[in-house]
């Protein structure tokens, strides 16, 4: 039976959320947004309102559809719904791996057996995600990420575009991997990570974003 989903968040992951929860079969009934004109349409779905009208929609799954990990998270814990997990049929995902509610796994990303990922992450497009890693929640793995097996990414991590993280690595909570970086040694502070061999900015404050 398919699924009928509302969306919090209409900008531009909103778009790629919308076309796989489609590709799964499933509907997208609409959009709440605080931003956005109710009546605007996003990919031929229905802006309805805020996000402080969500309890007007009981019944239906809820996705967040934003991609900063610090307000997925708080719009998470802000709400009591239930989530729908997003999962693109182009994806692979092992029998043998486990994906947390409210998670999206986009076309042709990866993720291997005893894999265990949490709630409300993004394992973007073409994302590898090798066997027996950890990813907490609130994590987003970029498009064309590579992650090693038994690697461990923190709560609100942000793995950035085209990134490599060696096998048995761990990266703490509240990281950034910058885009293209090589991790080869434990990220255990909180902080931005960049370059090849990947080496922490000590300017750099633990924001979320790069």
């Amino acid at each position: 039976m398919s699924e009928k989903v509302i969306l919090i968040g209409g900008g531009g992951h909103a778009k790629v959320v919308i076309d796989c929860i489609r590709a799964a079969g499933d509907t997208v009934v609409g959009i709440l947004d605080d931003a956005l004109e109710k009546g605007k349409m996003i990919l031929d779905c229905p802006v309805l309102g805020t996000t402080k009208e969500y309890d007007r929609y009981d019944g239906y799954r809820f996705m967040i559809a934003i991609g900063s990990n610090k307000v997925r998270h708080s719009m998470a814990e802000s709400m009591t719904v239930k989530w729908y997990t997003a999962i693109h049929p182009r994806a692979v995902v092992s029998p043998y791996a486990q994906v947390g509610e409210g998670t999206v796994v986009m076309p042709n990303a990866v993720i291997n057996a005893g894999t265990v990922v949490g709630r409300h992450c993004i394992i973007n497009t073409g994302a590898i995600v090798e066997h027996d890693n950890i990813m907490e929640d609130y994590v987003h793995i970029s498009p064309a990420v590579a992650l090693g097996g038994t690697v461990k990414v923190g709560t609100e991590t942000h793995v950035g575009i085209g990134a490599s993280v060696r096998n048995n690595i761990t990266i703490a909570d509240g990281c950034v991997i910058g885009a293209g970086a090589v991790v080869v040694k434990n990220c255990m502070e909180c902080g931005v990570y960049v370059g090849i061999p990947a080496y922490r900015k000590e300017e750099d404050s633990c924001t979320g974003k790069l």
